[in-house]
């Protein structure tokens, strides 16, 4: 068990530096993409591309006034979009309740490929 714990340790450890790493290179693409003003781009047979979404963010007291029904207020229990999202699908809220309770907000997400 001993050997397990150090190893998890350390994997985690790893985890941790590799994730940094990436931080900082999804970071430089990114610049260098913004500065050249394209969302892709090839080079030495990988593709970097930038995926453009935008992610509702919703504040609790507008969102609170818009759906009063304390039913629907208690399966959200806190904003959370995937839930809203789902709650949209199922129709049992209309978009139209929502008109003015979140700001959207645009996210980059970047994309890489070996071609």
């Amino acid at each position: 068990m001993d050997q397990h714990i150090r190893q998890y340790y350390r994997l985690k450890q790893k985890q941790k530096e590799l994730e940094e790493q990436l931080a900082e290179l999804r970071g430089l693409i990114l610049e260098e993409m913004r500065q050249q003003d394209v969302l892709e781009m090839e080079e030495g047979g990988y593709r970097a591309k930038i995926v453009v979404q935008e992610r509702k963010e919703y504040d609790s007291e507008k969102l609170f006034a818009a759906l009063p029904d304390l039913e629907l207020w208690r399966l959200l229990s806190k904003p959370d979009a995937g839930k809203i999202a789902g709650l949209l699908k199922l129709n049992v809220i209309a978009s139209q309740q929502l008109e003015g309770t979140y700001e959207a907000k645009e996210v980059r997400l970047l994309q890489v490929e070996r071609q």
